[in-house]
């Protein structure tokens, strides 16, 4: 079976911005200062997602995954290097990209229909078209009847499906995900999984999945991008050339997938074998 992974130089699967680019690091790194001097977080990604592209990053833990996507959205700028979205730099959040976190941002005291419609109205659309934009990703997401619900009155699948209405009624060309189905239970992870990619299919976005959950990323992803032990390089990326539109439960199951899942662990063991010993050794 010929290998799918590419050398790090390779990482963002093609030339510059002429290729229908949406996501560019060149040589993005990142430092924090802290108390003990500063912290490299991640260092020299080269990185290019582009239109219509689902990619996901796995690493060892706390090697600077979510770092990754906070440069891509502005939430934090590049110490060295660049981030450009829409081949323009990263200098505040870039119009058009939607950000899915681990924690969902519902907020308790509105309803699911009100909970959807805020992005809308933040955007500047009237109440009435707001609610109607709601309405209709409440009922794609799954919700219909429960448009006056509140948050603590649903199940972690269910406010889960609000979070996603969240990010998608603003109709992203970015979508930014940062572990937005690990505290699911595993029946209601695959039925999210399934969900996403129902709904991104057919919508051109670009899609950033950050994931620790390797089944998870080549369930989902075109291509899977392997961090290193921080501070965090791009090691290399692996395509996943299963079919579309694919089934999170089915696709699991094939020889294929098993295949693809023992290349990339192979590849991501021995970061995470790293990051083992390093924390073995502070242990001591």
């Amino acid at each position: 079976m010929p290998k799918r992974g590419t050398t790090p130089r390779d990482a963002d699967g093609g030339g510059a911005h002429a290729g229908g680019a949406v996501i560019e690091l060149r040589g993005a790194t990142k430092r924090f200062r802290s108390s003990g001097g500063v912290h490299t977080a991640v260092r020299d990604l080269n990185l290019t997602v582009r239109a219509g592209e689902f990619v996901a990053v796995v690493g060892p833990t706390g090697c600077g995954k979510s770092t990754t996507l906070s440069l891509v959205s502005g939430l934090e700028p590049a110490s060295q290097g660049r981030a450009l979205v829409h081949g323009r730099p990263v200098d505040g959040i870039p119009d058009g990209v939607g950000y899915m976190f681990q924690n969902d941002a519902v907020l308790p005291w509105r309803t699911v229909l009100d909970n959807v419609a805020a992005g809308p109205r933040y955007r500047g659309a009237s109440r009435r078209e707001a609610r109607e934009r709601a309405r209709g990703w409440v009922e794609r997401v799954g919700l219909a009847g429960f448009e006056g619900y509140y948050p603590h009155q649903l199940s972690g699948g269910m406010r889960k499906r609000v979070a996603l209405a969240q990010t998608l009624v603003n109709e992203p060309t970015v979508l930014l995900m940062d572990e937005p189905f690990s505290a699911l239970d595993v029946q209601t992870r695959g039925l999210m999984q399934d969900e996403l990619l129902r709904l991104w299919s057919g919508s051109g976005a670009a899609v950033v999945f950050v994931t620790h959950d390797l089944e998870e990323a080549i369930v989902l992803a075109d291509r899977v991008v392997v961090m290193t032990a921080g501070p965090a390089t791009i090691k290399g990326t692996f395509a996943v050339p299963l079919e579309r539109p694919r089934d999170a439960e089915e696709v699991r199951l094939t020889g294929e997938f098993l295949d693809i899942y023992r290349e990339v662990w192979d590849s991501l063991r021995e970061e995470v074998q790293i990051t083992r010993q390093r924390g073995a050794g502070h242990a001591a």
